[in-house]
């Protein structure tokens, strides 16, 4: 496999570094156009927020590239976390794929509590990360609490001092 060939700047009026540079607050941070604008202003660098749309366009898939091959792989143990919340007044399920480091590795929002979306859900990441799951490894936890813990200050699914 060849490595991928960097983005060329050529024929930019500013540096290669100054568009990467912008490309990269955008990318990284939660900022929208104009603060970057702001902000390469505030170091003297003059430029529109639709230079840096434009820079964000054209980079921004190669930025995120790098970024996501840099990333450490998933853990070894996952866990599929459900939980419904309420989106305007609507109640919605969301499932959450974490491995043991709390890495987030992919999350679902649904309207309707659907298992076999959840599974889909599951089956994506093991073929993304190419991990085969065998049936020993599987667990669900189905067990609802019992009046012991909820009497002793539980709280279900969060991890915490056991009850006696």
């Amino acid at each position: 496999m060849t490595p991928p060939t960097p983005p060329s700047y050529a024929g930019y009026r500013f540096p290669a570094e100054i568009i990467s540079y912008a490309v990269w607050l955008y990318f990284r941070f939660p900022l929208s156009l104009r603060h970057v604008d702001e902000l390469l202003s505030a170091r003297g660098i003059t430029v529109s927020h639709e230079t840096v749309r434009q820079w964000s366009l054209k980079f921004g898939q190669s930025f995120a590239n790098q970024i996501r091959r840099r990333l450490p792989g998933a853990g070894d143990k996952w866990h599929l976390d459900e939980v419904a919340v309420r989106i305007a007044g609507v109640q919605h399920w969301l499932w959450r794929a974490v491995d043991q480091n709390g890495v987030v590795l992919d999350v679902l929002l649904q309207s309707r509590r659907n298992k076999e979306a959840a599974k889909r859900l599951l089956r994506k990441l093991l073929k993304r990360q190419g991990t085969l799951l065998h049936k020993s490894e599987s667990r669900t936890d189905v067990a609802l609490p019992g009046p012991d813990l909820m009497r002793c200050g539980h709280t279900p699914g969060v991890p915490g001092p056991t009850c006696g």
